[in-house]
């Protein structure tokens, strides 16, 4: 007894590109989100050492800069998912999967975003009174970086996994 073909919208549901076209919406919002905030608290803290010693504003900008970083991390996975989204055939499998590479990238980077806010709002602060705590400030906006670019690489491993993905035909006629 031969056992019956699956139907093709078993195999390609409709809902494919929902989970698909969510992972290029979790990517690209979550890590907006996290370079937005981490922009603007660390822009707080650039704004008082104005105040308190305007010479060091270029070394001060530092967390800013980096906080911007994390929205082209959003963009990058957000373009990449895009491009692999099929428009003749796209597995649920596929779906499931760039929905959590998105997801990885976009919340990674909002959590780095969050560091980066508050520890480059404190350093920044810290820097107009001493300037040793410079050097500090830079490997603690680093590590809090890594976290965005964690997501980043693991978003980035989990699309080629999805790429890999062999295509079933719903052509049964040959």
């Amino acid at each position: 007894m031969v056992a019956p073909l699956p139907l093709c919208q078993d195999i390609q549901p409709q809902s494919a590109y929902f989970f698909g076209s969510m992972g290029c919406v979790a990517a690209l919002v979550f890590a907006n989100l996290g370079a937005a905030y981490g922009t603007a608290k660390a822009g707080v803290g650039v704004a008082h050492l104005s105040l308190v010693d305007s010479t060091k504003i270029m070394r001060g900008i530092v967390p800013v800069v980096m906080a911007g970083i994390l929205g082209i991390y959003g963009l990058i996975v957000a373009v990449i998912i895009n491009t692999n989204i099929k428009n003749d055939s796209y597995m649920s499998s596929a779906g499931f999967i760039h929905f959590g590479a998105g997801l990885a990238a976009g919340l990674s980077s909002l959590s780095a975003g969050l560091a980066i806010g508050i520890v480059g709002d404190t350093s920044v602060r810290a820097y107009g009174k001493q300037k040793a705590v410079f050097v500090a400030m830079i490997l603690m906006l680093i590590f809090a970086e890594a976290l965005g670019l964690y997501g980043l690489i693991i978003s980035l491993l989990m699309n080629s996994k999805a790429s890999g993905l062999t295509q079933i035909s719903c052509d049964w006629t040959h």
